[in-house]
């Protein structure tokens, strides 16, 4: 028989041996990865009342990549006020701007500058205007009258260009999201929508997975576990959009990139948040509606248009519409060009396995802005 001391060491040396293992298996994983293209992330700065705009940390170079075999590689730069953009922003350039604004569409980390919607906007519009972008993944409809505010305020933003896609509406209120670091819509003790912040107060553990290529590559590629950290990066860039709706059987169903569900409680909450965004807005932008363009996205496909009849995205997209255009502001809804052009040519949108636009959704956003009235005057 074996002594219990005997036993104990040979379970310590076993423990040992898988530690070592396991250690040896890890820092190898580590190397390896260092010479990959694992996402970066894209260090958020901390949002507070002392501090109310989300951004990103200023002047430093991202890679973006997503899955778990590194796909869709991209790099690109924050710029000196932390956002994704090749230009520096400056509050005393007399030439007049537009400020693009949106989510990830607008932040676009998977598609060069250049090749972006305001990139695009800005080459075409050199030495006539500006153009500042100002977006981040996850962001919904209620942060852009925050960001709306900073391009009049902060720079002199003349005209704006809102980008509006799926899961704006719901997003935008706090029983359907809890992202840190964006102005969500709350219920006040009246039961009214107001603008409330939710702090983002990044933590050590965040630092310390930002300098581990493994720890990124699980976070930002392979999306494990990233309400750890509570970034408020990974998110919607990083996978599909995360429907929110409610009774429904089974998983959710997807239609314009966000849930088909329509239950009572998910479009009570989205047109409220449609009524005050357009109520909140004159008071954000301070800017006349004909200086307001609104661009949605849509189903992107005939086929994918018909099918979607009656889905979240279809009633809550004609009733923002609707609204828009009661208050005198342009829309632009992107269903038009894209149509037109897959009718024509085939072409896709999106990219394969990210519904985001690619290049060439960007370049037909970018004609279709520089078409529209806006820029006419």
């Amino acid at each position: 028989m074996t002594p219990p001391r005997s036993r104990r060491r040979e379970a310590l040396l076993a423990l040992a041996s898988v530690a070592v293992t396991l250690a040896m298996f890890l820092g190898a994983a580590e190397i390896v990865l260092r010479f990959l293209p694992v996402a970066t992330g894209m260090h958020t700065m901390p949002v507070t009342p002392e501090q109310p705009v989300m951004h990103f940390a200023p002047d430093r170079e991202f890679l973006f990549s997503r899955d778990w075999d590194l796909a869709l590689v991209n790099r690109g730069r924050t710029n000196n006020a932390g956002f994704v953009n090749d230009q520096a922003y400056r509050r005393d350039d007399t030439l007049p701007l537009l400020g693009v604004i949106g989510d990830s569409y607008v932040h676009a980390a998977m598609v060069p500058y250049p090749e972006t919607l305001q990139g695009r906007l800005a080459a075409a519009l050199a030495g006539k205007r500006r153009v500042y972008s100002f977006g981040a993944s996850g962001a919904p409809l209620s942060q852009y009258l925050v960001w709306a505010r900073v391009a009049v305020d902060d720079y002199g933003a003349d005209r704006l260009v809102i980008v509006v896609v799926g899961n704006d509406f719901d997003e935008s209120h706090v029983r359907y999201k809890s992202g840190p670091g964006f102005w969500l819509y709350a219920p006040g003790a009246d039961g009214a929508l107001a603008l409330t912040l939710q702090e983002y107060r990044p933590g050590r553990l965040r630092d310390v997975a930002y300098h581990s290529a493994l720890a990124r590559y699980l976070l930002f590629n392979l999306g494990v576990g990233p309400q750890l950290f509570q970034a408020g990066i990974a998110g919607r860039l990083m996978g599909p959009p995360a429907g929110q709706g409610q009774g429904q059987a089974g998983p959710p169903i997807y239609a314009g990139n966000t849930d088909t569900a329509t239950d009572e409680a998910r479009m009570a909450a989205s047109q409220a948040v449609i009524a005050a965004f357009f109520r909140d807005l004159p008071a954000y932008a301070r800017l006349a509606p004909g200086r307001v363009l609104f661009v949605l996205d849509g189903f992107r496909y005939p086929q994918a248009a018909e099918a979607s009849r009656g889905t979240y995205f279809d009633r809550m997209r004609r009733l923002f519409v609707d609204r828009a255009t009661a208050q005198g502001y342009a829309t632009v809804d992107m269903d038009g060009p894209f149509f037109a052009r897959h009718r024509q040519t085939g072409e896709r949108f999106e990219w394969p396995r990210d519904g985001h636009w690619n290049p060439l959704g960007h370049e037909l956003a970018a004609k279709a802005v520089l078409e529209s009235p806006l820029l006419k005057d």
